[in-house]
């Protein structure tokens, strides 16, 4: 299908892609489940299947991109295509194992998305001395997840089916893959950057805001590097082992705070406003914290984050009342963008362009099984000891507070050789 690319400024387009992938591939499900539940019978334990099924896709995804020699703009094209069409599948099938297989396959995408979004974006702002942008660009996904909330209460109000919930929202991927389509269909080469001095760690000052480092220079914006899979830069593992642990400690807070909120917030329709406000404190975190690089490092952004999230993560574990859940909400919803923002960052300063995709492709795989990890280690707790919800908060809460020691500790690029 060939259609004249609509010329969006950088930082919004990369918006749109990741409020398409994320937004809508990722956690649309969530609004649209209990539509789900009303109209076609779905079982909550059902939904738990679609949505550990998504959690694996993902994983998938991620693991498939670090032994791909496909070119970031081939990632973010394909995945795009792909949440359309796994968007529209649902609900145009009936059958609970077609879903599992399409819910499969959006997260599939939505690793693909991310990753070339993250890869081409980071380098061309980089490049044309607008690191601050970026802020923007992650900003989309709490955009897609509140459109997709905000979209799902209307569309409930107006007594649409859930089968054309999903119809919908492949129609709005699908304006969003064309706003999205000059990341790949441009032309335009970004200049070269000027040499910089290296890229912010923990022990040294961070670049100027706006000026990229040295390991951050791209070879060529729009492609990969890497002659193959095997002849990649070596792997950092240090920052692939922190963003799992990261994994692992988010995914606990966003699989139990629902459930905690529900209990304490009778009332259906304020409970649905809770989404929609999580995503705009994720669209708007990450536009303030781009502006912290000009005093901090991204290795001590990337802990205090946690380190907030995790005393929201607590909150509502010793206190059960409505502001402990709200509190919580705005703790985890603006943080948890600006981890991945920074951590993505990181991983492109420092292995540099030519190695960036398959790092970035690793750290979402990590994340990914720290994601899988993490409610499978306490169903088996609850199962084996009779853990509480209060205890996966208080393990979710020691997982970030543990892994955001050595992220401090993590060695700059000019310190250490890569991959160490």
């Amino acid at each position: 299908m060939a259609f004249r690319p609509i010329r969006l400024p950088l930082p919004l387009a990369g918006l749109l892609a990741l409020a398409v992938a994320m937004g809508i591939g990722r956690f649309a499900f969530t609004p649209v489940l209990p539509m789900m539940q009303a109209d076609l019978g779905l079982s909550l334990a059902q939904g738990s299947w679609l949505a550990s099924a998504n959690y694996l896709g993902y994983l998938l995804g991620a693991l498939l991109v670090t032994h791909l020699s496909w070119s970031p703009a081939t990632l973010l094209r394909l995945g795009l295509w792909l949440v359309v069409l796994m968007t529209a599948a649902m609900g145009l099938d009936s059958h609970w194992l077609g879903w599992l297989a399409w819910r499969l396959l959006a997260g599939v995408a939505s690793a693909w998305v991310l990753i070339g979004t993250s890869a081409l974006c980071i380098a061309r702002l980089n490049a044309t001395g607008q690191t601050e942008r970026s802020g923007v660009v992650f900003a989309g996904v709490g955009c897609g997840i509140t459109f997709a909330g905000l979209a799902c209460m209307g569309l409930t109000l107006a007594g649409t089916a859930a089968s054309q919930a999903w119809l919908w929202l492949a129609a709005a991927a699908l304006g969003g893959l064309v706003g999205a389509s000059m990341l790949w269909r441009t032309t335009d080469a970004a200049p070269s950057a000027a040499p910089a001095p290296p890229a912010s760690g923990s022990g040294g000052p961070a670049a100027p805001a706006g000026q990229p480092s040295t390991s951050e220079t791209p070879a060529s914006p729009s492609a990969d590097t890497t002659t193959g899979p095997h002849a990649a830069t070596p792997l950092h593992w240090g920052l692939i082992l922190c963003y799992g642990v990261y994994g692992f400690g988010y995914i606990l807070p966003a699989t139990f705070l629902p459930a905690q909120a529900r209990l304490l917030i009778p009332d259906p329709w304020l409970f649905s406003l809770a989404w929609p406000v999580f995503g705009l404190a994720g669209a708007v975190s990450t536009v303030m914290a781009s502006r912290l690089t000009r005093r901090y490092t991204r290795p001590q952004i990337w802990a205090g984050a946690q380190v907030v999230m995790a005393v929201g993560v607590l909150l509502p574990a010793v206190w059960h009342a409505l502001p402990a859940i709200l509190l919580a909400a705005c703790c985890v919803g603006s943080t948890f963008m600006v981890i991945t923002m920074v951590g993505l960052q990181e991983a492109q300063a420092t292995v540099g362009q030519a190695g960036a995709k398959r790092q970035m492709a690793a750290m979402t795989a990590s994340f990914a099984l720290g994601q899988l990890i993490g409610p499978i280690f306490f169903s088996l707790t609850h199962a084996w000891f009779g853990a509480s919800l209060e205890f996966a908060l208080v393990l979710g809460t020691l997982g970030l507070l543990a892994g955001a020691i050595p992220i401090l500790r993590l060695r700059s690029p000019a310190a250490s050789p890569r991959g160490s």
